[in-house]
Order: structure tokens, then sequence, then C-alpha cells
């Protein structure tokens, strides 16, 4: 019988990815929710209360497989952001890998297979700040810098189902993004900037964000519910790492679809099993791919049988395909849309960061 504690673990990681409680005693409502459903269960559980489980997510979060509890934005809501590739040489990897990752800006940097071998996302509060972020490491690395800006989003959801084998989203609804969204007003975003950095652990976090803002605590709550009623925000809850918890086998896979169908069959790869992201992104110089998705599973095979059934039943040809897995993380962080920083990197290469993470 697994322990109390791996219980409430498993329980807190995987149920409370999409909608975290908006109330003013949130961990609390937690403790009761995991007391109700929990039959079975160690009996330690009935004791199960706030203080618990504020101790068990700290816990967590210092063992890696939390991130943070959070929002994701839908596009469109504020900020830009801008997947970036470089063909780095092997014997120089490492140190450009470092001189991305110290840009306050990339919140996550990647070796994957393939010739364009790094791959990294700069986010900034305006399309001129990525850019500045983007000439910045191209000056200073000497590399040139592929920019695949975003067109249109069909689905996002990086919420794990850590029951499963795959990595599958909790609800299929979630995950379906909105393309016209209601940006963050000025006076929101000093809000949004906070729930980038992620929920205090307190015991009524909402009140620590609205004594930092000058708010009442009723205005933060109403205010994240408008957000996730309007579609700004995509989700709010536990944002959890996922090679931690064993989906090490990550694979970005590439198409080259003719322009005027592309929507009709990213629409039909978005609704596929396993597939957790799912873009159109511009063409750039030598490279010819347009349409994107993610799939994470815990081995690679997996992941590539996955990826054959969802390419047949989308209607993809798979000789106009390219799968990119990773093969270490250096970098995977919150975005900052809502948090300016300097254009110029840091010199410190990985020393604040965390360490490179081999995923292969």
């Amino acid at each position: 019988m697994p322990s109390a504690m791996s219980v409430i673990d498993a329980r807190l990681l995987n149920d409370w990815q999409q909608r975290f409680p908006l109330c003013e005693r949130p961990f609390a409502a937690l403790a009761e929710s995991l007391k109700d459903n929990l039959a079975g269960a160690p009996p330690e559980l009935l004791h199960c209360d706030a203080t618990l489980v504020l101790q068990r997510l700290q816990a967590l979060h210092e063992a890696g497989s939390l991130s943070r509890i959070g929002g994701i934005w839908n596009p469109g809501a504020g900020g830009a952001a801008l997947l970036c590739a470089m063909a780095v040489p092997p014997q120089r990897l490492q140190a450009a890998a470092a001189r991305v990752s110290a840009h306050p800006g990339v919140n996550h940097n990647y070796e994957r297979e393939h010739a364009y071998n790094l791959w990294f996302v700069m986010t900034g509060v305006d399309a001129e700040a990525v850019e500045r972020g983007v000439q910045a490491l191209e000056q200073q690395s000497g590399l040139h810098v592929l920019r695949l800006p975003m067109q249109r989003a069909y689905r996002i959801n990086l919420g794990f189902d850590l029951r499963s084998a795959g990595a599958v989203a909790h609800d299929a609804g979630e995950g379906r993004t909105r393309n016209v969204v209601r940006p963050v007003c000025a006076e929101d975003r000093g809000l949004a900037a906070l729930l980038e950095q992620g929920l205090p652990l307190r015991e009524r976090p909402y009140a620590v964000w609205a004594e930092a803002l000058g708010w009442t605590e009723a205005q933060v709550l109403s205010r994240l519910q408008r957000w996730l009623d309007d579609g700004s925000l995509r989700r709010f809850g536990l944002i959890v790492r996922h090679h931690e918890l064993g989906y090490r086998a990550n694979a970005m896979c590439v198409f080259d679809v003719a322009d005027e169908l592309v929507d009709e069959r990213a629409a039909a790869l978005a609704r596929q099993p396993g597939v957790t992201l799912c873009y159109r992104r511009a063409r750039g110089p030598g490279w010819p791919y347009n349409l994107y998705c993610m799939m994470h599973g815990r081995e690679r095979e997996q992941v590539l049988q996955a990826l054959g059934r969802a390419i047949s039943a989308a209607g993809l040809d798979a000789r106009s395909a390219a799968v990119l897995f990773s093969r270490r993380r250096f970098k995977q962080c919150g975005a900052s849309y809502f948090r300016a920083h300097d254009a110029a990197p840091r010199q410190d290469g990985l020393a604040a960061q965390e360490a490179p993470h081999v995923l292969a």
C-alpha cells in the first residue's frame, strides 16, 4: 500500500494542474478535497489539513517536481514570445547554451537532435524587447538565430495525467486555445507579473498579493476569475516539471504543409491523443516547416508510435516531417511577459540557472 505522503503528492500533482481553487484559503480547500476523495487511502489522510498540504507542496517544489502554482496565458493576453534555433558547432554547444540560459527573457532552452541543435524561447513585454534579446545573443555568440514566430495556436495543454503512460492532458476542452483574447490592461499588469512568479505558499496567498498591490483580496480573486472566464488565462494551477515526473521522451515534430491545407491538417492533428501543443509558425530561411506539435512520453518508442498514429489520422505525409527529440534541458522556467528585464544577458553562464539535464 502506498504511503500517505505518496498518495497526497500524487493527488496534488495530478488533480490541480488546471483549476486551482480561487478562494481565501485554497490550501485548506485542497485538504478537504483530498479527504473527500481518498476512500481506502492510508488512515493518516484523515488528518490532512492546510498545513500538511503546504508542507507537501514545498517539498515537491524543492524536489523539482513542482515548478510553481501559477497561470499560463493564451496568446494575445500580453507580452511576446519567439521560438528560436541555432546551429551550434558541437564543441561550442555548452558555452552557447550557457549564454542563452543566462538571458532573463529565455524561459526554455533545449538541445535537440538536428543540425539546428539549440532551441529556445525568448519572451518579453513586447516584440521589440524580444528582438533586442535575440540580437544580443547573436552578437555575443557570433551565431545566426533562426526566428520562427507563431502564426496560430491550435492546442496548448501541458497538463499531465500522471496515471497514464503518455502525457495525456486532463480535459481536451482545456487545451483548445483561443486565438482572440482580451489583453491584460495596464492597471492589471502588476497582478499579471505576480502570477508569473507563482503563488506564495501561505495560508491566504491571495491576501499576500493583495497587500503587495494595494488591492483587496476580493479584487485579486475577481480579476483571476475574469481572466479565466474571458480566456486571457488558459489555466491556473500547479505547473509541473515533466522530466522530474518521468516524461523524458520529449519530441518536437515539424511538418511542411501546403499553406491552403495547414489549418485543416492542424485542426485534425491537435485532436490526436498525446499531442500537447500544436502551432502554425512562419517558415524560415532553409527551414521549410510551418506546422509543429509536441509529444511527451516516458519512452521514446512510445512517443514514436503515438506520433505515427497522429500523422496518419491527421492526413499528414511523414516524408515532409522531421522529429526532433530533446537531448538536454538547459533551462525551463515561467515566461516573462509582464516583468521587464535588461536586453543584455548576464555573463555568469549557468551559475544562476539549473544544471543541464540529460533526457535520453
